[in-house]
């Protein structure tokens, strides 16, 4: 999306340019007069810039009497805007806690004559889980309410329980109608703000303890983004994530060799439940030119150009092509950007339908979200190039036919024979399918390139684009933001390589299309921006024979897959010396343990059945969870391993599914760490559970259990290692010292009821310890203390019980020594 790619000198410039120029209001102007009078260095940004505004203008994207109200709402700070986690077990509380206490006390001093916007819920986002706030730095500053709201958002972002998001860059997941089961695609993820929402929708209905069928799969070009999209999603701690690091346009399609694929294996010798990886929702937000973030990135103002459109339109066609070409029959994909450019968004939009023709269908989503203002697709535009506009492709010059493409206009027709413009040798882009009838978009993809073309004076789209959605900042005091969702039908039609220009001769003598060549003579403005926003343009590009079928998987073709698959597990077992099995050299055919991707860590499912099997032991790990074959390892030496991670059945396929493909993914994180090696050499157990295992692991255990009253739970909190006979309730001073020596988890009984055997629910509060020979240790860190405190106040606040409202007072005076210990 816009600004992506800055290095980080460069992000904490801007971040601090943006604050000073926002701070610096009119409100406030004498204060910023003796700020530049006192560094003459220093500059707020310019909010205006003429070629912006000719341009829209120009492409009509408001009507002319809004245009003043959209361009005050572009110069004006956007409102702040946040996510309740809906998977966090406190969800519940947190909502609670902004409607009943920070809602309703900001909306009382508002009528005392306060100027203090009240927070409130964000209309059309389901369940009021999405929450928008404005308010200034002065106001915070002022507001003991607001300055208490600040530090309680700041804590819940930090632990994970909610996400600060744009408001508008929240709606492309909820087009996708997630299920619960669906294998998802976020093509273009970091830094992994959707990612997680989409993680959200497939933990939302999911029972503690029990995982999802499903898995998302976040991918993006950068390493350092995938960092980010890495930590930004640890919040989450999920087991059904994989990070993985690609191109978008060359992801590949990662399945097994075609006479396998086919069915020449019989079936009941498969061992897997998938063999090519498909998916049934994709999320194709791809890298734009971002003027639809102009409010919250007011530097774009000063270096927007109409180029910068122009210069990515090809690479989010091809991302979307290869999205469309990974979607299952039935499934369904959105795409999206965070620019107004027509070339961007209806362009793009239009060469989809074009080239799949009647496979795939442009979704009317207008009943969908009905409380979100959204306006339809423009089905007339222009194309503007070096200064001039442009209506046809006809009117493109010889000498800029690299850098503006017919897809980029309306009608998307490439066959002209105009006076002065080339000679009858050109032909259309359009490629010929083999289908005769209209398609589901209202089009017939075949086309006689000696027909007759009449260009309008201005070109208009035959296709269903106002279908699409485009929200404007001023229709609900947001960012802008272009949505267009597709159905799949049918499998896609297998493009024929047909003479185009411009093309190459290969060694055949047949010619081959490159329907998107490497743009050429761009002004530097337009490859700046292009290689600003996450360097994906690249040289190489595929013909759509291999998007549509990628031929290039080093499996042999008669491998047999029980046979691979039994050669892949031999490799994970440990050998007499506790390490894994040999290297092997890549080559045709051939597999290894390290991986195919030098830097990357190496993924191995965790065979040791001696130390498996102690841990299931320990800690009495019900058969019914599904345990065995769901642990990997990221080292080949299976005696020092460290870290033990968890995988869902979901991300278990795709992983087999990988190894059997010759390890196409390149996959930069995955799975959630369920254990971890401690050194205490006396522990009947060397692994511990994590603070990030324990919630999905707690129902499933059925030793190392122990219940503590309120008193002692406060107590644990705050000096985080007690000896036995400090414990105030006898009967948990008991339980505790008869635990093994290792880890345990200690569970809050809230009503100091007596438990005969384990009760672990969504409410349940419970922490990591370790069992030592005369004490209990806490095992986490300070924010998970602080997350704890706050539920467990949260919890009291909701609860009208007597027992707890007594011990309300003495954990509250508690909870600030915690506060400060921390």
């Amino acid at each position: 999306m816009g600004g992506r790619g800055r290095s980080r000198t460069q992000r904490k410039h801007f971040a601090q340019s943006r604050e000073n120029n926002w701070k610096y209001t009119n409100n406030d102007s004498e204060h910023q007069q003796n700020r530049e009078n006192t560094n003459s260095t220093w500059k707020s940004f310019v909010t205006q810039n003429l070629a912006f505004e000719q341009y829209y203008k120009e492409q009509g994207i408001v009507p002319p009497e809004e245009w003043g109200t959209f361009m005050d709402c572009l110069q004006s700070e956007l409102p702040a805007a946040f996510r309740i986690n809906s998977s966090s077990q406190c969800y519940l509380e947190i909502q609670a806690k902004l409607e009943n206490d920070f809602m309703k006390s900001l909306l009382e001093e508002g009528t005392d004559g306060s100027e203090v916007v009240a927070i409130k819920p964000l209309p059309w986002y389901p369940e009021n889980l999405a929450w928008q706030s404005t308010f200034s730095r002065k106001q915070l500053r002022k507001n003991k309410i607001l300055e208490r709201f600040h530090e309680f958002l700041k804590l819940q972002n930090e632990i994970g329980n909610i996400t600060r998001q744009e408001a508008v860059s929240m709606v492309p997941p909820l087009f996708l109608n997630v299920r619960p089961d669906d294998f998802i695609l976020d093509m273009c993820a970091a830094p992994g703000s959707k990612t997680f929402q989409l993680l959200e929708m497939i933990h939302h209905s999911a029972e503690p303890g029990s995982v999802p069928g499903g898995m998302v799969l976040a991918n993006d070009v950068d390493v350092q983004r995938c960092n980010l999209l890495i930590h930004q999603t640890k919040r989450m701690s999920t087991a059904n994530l994989i990070v993985t690091n690609h191109e978008a346009q060359h992801f590949p399609s990662c399945h097994l060799n075609r006479s396998y694929a086919k069915g020449s294996e019989p079936r009941e010798t498969k061992e897997l439940d998938i063999d090519q990886l498909l998916f049934d929702r994709v999320l194709c937000d791809v890298p734009c030119s971002g003027d639809g973030t102009l409010r919250k990135a007011p530097d774009i103002w000063r270096r927007w150009n109409a180029g910068m459109g122009n210069g990515l339109h090809g690479l989010q066609v091809q991302i979307a092509m290869r999205g469309m070409s990974l979607l299952k029959v039935g499934g369904r994909m959105v795409y999206s950007t965070c620019s107004m450019n027509p070339i961007e968004n209806e362009a793009v939009v239009a060469e989809i339908l074009r080239r799949c023709g009647s496979s795939v269908e442009l979704v009317d989503v207008s009943s969908e979200l009905p409380q979100l203002a959204r306006r339809p697709g423009l089905k007339r535009w222009k194309v503007q190039d070096k200064g001039m506009w442009l209506t046809s492709f006809s009117e493109v010059h010889d000498s800029r036919r690299a850098a503006v493409v017919p897809g980029m206009f309306p009608s998307g027709i490439g066959y002209v024979d105009a006076p002065g413009h080339g000679d009858d040798a050109r032909r259309s882009h359009l490629p010929d399918n083999g289908s005769n009838g209209d398609s589901q978009n209202g089009i017939g993809m075949v086309q006689d390139p000696a027909a007759t073309t009449t260009i309008l004076a201005e070109e208009a789209s035959t296709l269903p684009l106002e279908r699409c959605v485009r929200i404007v900042p001023h229709d609900q005091n947001s960012g802008a933001f272009f949505i267009a969702v597709f159905h799949k039908l049918s499998p896609l039609p297998v493009i024929q390589k047909k003479p185009c220009w411009p093309g190459k001769m290969t060694s055949t003598g047949n010619f081959q299309s490159q329907t998107f060549p490497k743009v050429k003579d761009i002004n530097a403005d337009e490859v700046e921006q292009v290689d600003s926003v996450g360097n994906q343009l690249s040289e190489a590009t595929m013909d759509d024979a291999d998007i549509l079928e990628n031929g290039k998987d080093e499996a042999p073709l008669d491998a047999n897959c029980t046979k691979i698959l039994e050669e892949k597990r031999l490799q994970f077992e440990p050998s007499s010396d506790g390490r894994a099995g040999p290297e092997l050299v890549r080559g045709r055919g051939k597999l290894q343990t390290q991986g195919r991707w030098r830097g990357v860590d190496p993924i191995l499912f965790y065979r040791d059945e001696a130390a498996v099997g102690q841990i299931k032991a320990f800690y009495g790990i019900k058969e019914s969870f599904p345990f065995k074959g769901h642990l990997i390892v990221r080292n080949s030496d299976i005696s020092h391993v460290k870290r033990v991670y968890y995988v869902s059945k979901s991300v278990k396929e795709v992983l087999e599914l990988n190894f059997l493909a010759g390890e196409q993914l390149k996959i930069a994180a995955v799975g959630l760490k369920m254990f971890e090696r401690q050194k205490d050499v006396s522990a009947q157990c060397v692994f511990r559970i994590t603070s990030e295992g324990l919630p999905l692991l707690l129902p499933h255990i059925t030793k190392q259990i122990v219940y503590a009253s309120p008193v002692d739970f406060k107590h644990l909190l705050q000096y985080k290692s007690i000896k036995f006979g400090d414990f105030g309730d006898t009967e948990f001073r008991e339980k505790a010292s008869k635990l093994q020596f290792g880890c345990c988890a200690v569970i809050l009984n809230k009503d100091n009821k007596t438990l005969s055997e384990p009760q672990v629910d969504a409410s349940t509060i419970s922490i990591g310890c370790w069992r030592g020979r005369n004490s209990i240790t806490v095992m986490v860190i300070e924010l998970d203390i602080q997350e704890l405190r706050e539920r467990i106040l949260m919890y009291l606040e909701e609860d009208s019980d007597s027992s707890l409202l007594e011990n309300k007072s003495l954990i509250t005076a508690e909870a600030d020594k915690i506060v400060k210990a921390a």
